[in-house]
């Protein structure tokens, strides 16, 4: 975790110094162009099926690409199987706000980040570092980088859902992981997080809803019609996952549900 947080950290750094550097050559060039008339994008041919652009066209890929970020976070990762297990528990707890959803999305990020550590990691040893040492070009770092993390969509993703998107795209079963295209890919896997997450959700459901059960019946054996069961079984809910080490058991056995082999 210590070793991911440096990477990300030094991914951060980098990526803030490139626009820093990107920003005032861009502003020079601006300045160039609007004396000199020449075109701000230019794509020149190199051969050999390559292509090399403009500085100012890079920086607009850049920011375009961060603009996305977010949602590659949520749909890509981990992230979206977590947060909403940790919605329906705090739902069936019955704790209302508690803990309060900046709590909850702090915590989905961090088990994000350690469930999805050894991809991040592979990422940047045989992608990131490699292109920062200049020894492969940004298109081999984004083709390197993207086989890694559909290796770990592919292993995380239903083979019933992958089947029906390629289906419904008017594809055949495909070989292997590299020929399966991300627009298959995404929306089989964000489906498969959805399914298995709701899973987990039912059976983290059960135990508080037997308890509420046993707390209205009692009552109402007891014609306390007045007194509300959701009050009452509060504390015996929360007496209950302290016991058992709720967290505990809800963090690793979400853990466990990945595949990172």
């Amino acid at each position: 975790m210590i070793r991911f947080l440096k990477i990300f950290a030094l991914c951060s750094v980098t990526l803030i110094a490139l626009l820093t550097t990107a920003s005032a050559a861009f502003a020079q060039s601006s300045v160039l162009d609007a004396f000199q008339g020449m075109p701000a994008i230019t794509v020149n041919d190199t051969g050999g099926g390559q292509a090399t652009y403009s500085l100012s066209l890079q920086i607009l890929l850049l920011m375009t690409a961060l603009t996305v970020l977010p949602s590659l976070v949520l749909g890509m990762t981990s992230f979206t199987r977590v947060i909403i297990v940790l919605s329906i528990l705090r739902q069936a707890l019955g704790t209302q706000q508690t803990p309060p959803n900046q709590v909850l999305i702090a915590i989905a990020l961090f088990l994000t980040f350690f469930i999805m550590a050894p991809t991040f990691n592979a990422i940047y040893d045989q992608s990131i570092s490699l292109y920062l040492d200049g020894t492969i070009n940004a298109q081999a770092a984004v083709e390197t980088a993207s086989a890694q993390l559909k290796t770990f969509m592919v292993q995380n993703t239903r083979v019933n859902d992958l089947t029906m998107f390629a289906e419904m795209a008017g594809d055949k079963p495909y070989a292997d992981t590299p020929s399966i295209p991300f627009s298959v890919l995404l929306p089989a896997y964000i489906t498969s997080e959805l399914k298995t997450a709701f899973q987990i959700g039912f059976l983290l459901f059960l135990p508080f809803l037997v308890i509420d059960m046993v707390i209205a019946s009692t009552l109402m054996s007891l014609g306390m019609m007045m007194l509300s069961p959701m009050l009452v079984s509060l504390p015996f809910k929360l007496l209950l996952f302290v016991l058992v080490d709720g967290w505990a058991m809800t963090v690793s056995s979400l853990v466990a549900t990945y595949s990172n082999t």
